[in-house]
């Protein structure tokens, strides 16, 4: 009598588990169900649902006897040491918010597009949501660039708050991880060398000037300075200092002559001047 699993008394018996019912028994609190197996399975009048959805108030008014329903295992209960089995009309939830465990991959369908990203019905009491950065490791510019409203995708769970309602997924999580392309750059041409100013002759050694010898470690500095300033000042030929020291004999007598020259001169126009007034005086 069960739609996916063959009658046997002896099979575990576990939630969410879909069996095709007789009814057997009706009452005020609700139904009892013959599911096939020899243990009760009751139907509560809370869990019996209407054609049109509407809430029930009576049993009557939706279950007869002998009438067959689809319901599924809400729980399994133990009572005075037996089991009781609670049956629901409500399709209960593919995945229970204590059933959705991050890390773990779920299959889903994608229900719903949006700029952001895209919503994905996996039996949850909310759709997922897979943001426009977990669908593919590459960039994409909008969702349906990969998907497109009716796939079925698979994704693994990233998060999940129960208090705000939301199960977060990712499909790139899932996927392999790109190879990356090393590109090879290319090695710089070598450089020519440099071209010397002179070369040396062939089959002569290059000339060298020799190294002066350094004075001996028990000079003073002051001593090597003297010695290597000495050896800076341009060396004067005999004609050259023979000539320097001529100059300076002619510049000494100049000097000394100007003085009885200024005299001569100076006795000279008084002679002038006293023959002149001699000479006006005779005229006169």
């Amino acid at each position: 009598m069960d739609n996916n699993i063959a009658a046997d008394s002896n099979r575990t018996i576990e939630p969410k588990m879909q069996f095709t019912g007789k009814v057997v028994k009706v009452s005020l609190a609700g139904a009892v169900i013959d599911i096939g197996i020899d243990k009760p399975a009751v139907l509560h009048i809370s869990q019996i649902v209407a054609a049109d959805n509407t809430p029930v108030k009576r049993v009557e008014d939706v279950l007869k006897l002998n009438d067959e329903v689809n319901v599924w295992v809400k729980r399994v209960a133990k009572k005075d040491g037996e089991e009781r089995i609670e049956l629901t009309m409500i399709q209960p939830l593919a995945l229970e918010w204590r059933e959705i465990k991050v890390g773990e991959s779920v299959k889903g369908k994608i229900v719903r597009l949006e700029k952001f990203g895209a919503f994905v019905e996996i039996g949850a009491e909310r759709p997922g949501l897979v943001h426009i950065s977990e669908m593919a490791h590459g960039y994409v510019k909008v969702p349906g660039d990969v998907v497109k409203e009716g796939d079925e995708i698979e994704a693994q769970v990233l998060e999940v708050n129960r208090r705000k309602k939301q199960i977060k997924l990712s499909m790139k999580a899932l996927l392999p991880e790109p190879e990356e392309v090393v590109e090879e750059k290319p090695k710089p041409a070598a450089r020519p060398a440099p071209k010397t100013a002179r070369k040396p002759s062939e089959g002569k050694d290059e000339y060298k000037p020799a190294r002066k010898p350094r004075p001996s470690g028990g000079n003073s500095n002051a001593a090597i300075m003297q010695e290597v300033n000495a050896s800076d000042e341009p060396q004067l030929t005999a004609m050259e200092m023979a000539l320097q020291e001529a100059m300076a004999k002619s510049k000494s007598k100049k000097q000394r002559a100007e003085p009885r020259k200024q005299k001569n001169r100076g006795a000279e126009q008084e002679d002038i001047l006293e023959r002149t007034l001699k000479s006006k005086a005779q005229n006169d």
